[in-house]
């Protein structure tokens, strides 16, 4: 007997017929789709972007060279090297790198930093024409600190109650 209905259903298309009836129930429905350039999804306060180090106001960059967040990149992305700064003796980076092909944008280091130094910022267009682009030095990543601190700071102000 379910042989026999098995080719009904065949020969009748009935399978064919409920596709395009749910296609024909969407095909009026409006669109959802954006058309990214011209138009963007609203993104979180607590998205993951780019990396950038920030500053004190009064200038002076946050690193004080910790190394927390190269201990906890499970990438094993960062890479600091540490000195003592020349006027006060107090210990600097002297080199701070992300290698941004190995990082995963977890957030660990940004969540590791005892004084809120490196942050991830909300940018996400951004792109590497050269290999050699893909490590962010301390340089550009103070660059994107001080672009983007408007945004960053707030972010910060936004997620200060869950923090």
């Amino acid at each position: 007997m379910t042989a026999l209905r098995d080719y009904v259903k065949s020969f009748l298309l009935v399978e064919l017929l409920q596709g395009l009836r749910l296609t024909g129930k969407h095909f009026l429905s409006r669109s959802i789709t954006l058309e990214y350039p011209e138009e963007k999804t609203p993104k979180s306060p607590r998205f993951r972007g780019m990396h950038a180090l920030r500053r004190y106001p009064n200038g002076e960059e946050r690193c004080i060279a910790c190394k927390l967040c190269e201990a906890v990149c499970p990438a094993l992305a960062i890479t600091i090297e540490a000195g003592p700064r020349e006027d006060d003796g107090s210990r600097r980076t002297t080199r701070y790198e992300i290698d941004m092909f190995k990082c995963i944008y977890c957030g660990f280091c940004e969540e590791s930093c005892p004084v809120d130094s490196i942050v991830e910022t909300r940018e996400h267009e951004y792109h590497m024409e050269h290999r050699e682009e893909r490590v962010f030095d301390k340089a550009r990543l103070l660059a994107n600190g001080d672009k983007y601190e408007a945004q960053i700071a707030a972010d910060r102000a936004a997620d200060a109650p869950y923090r």
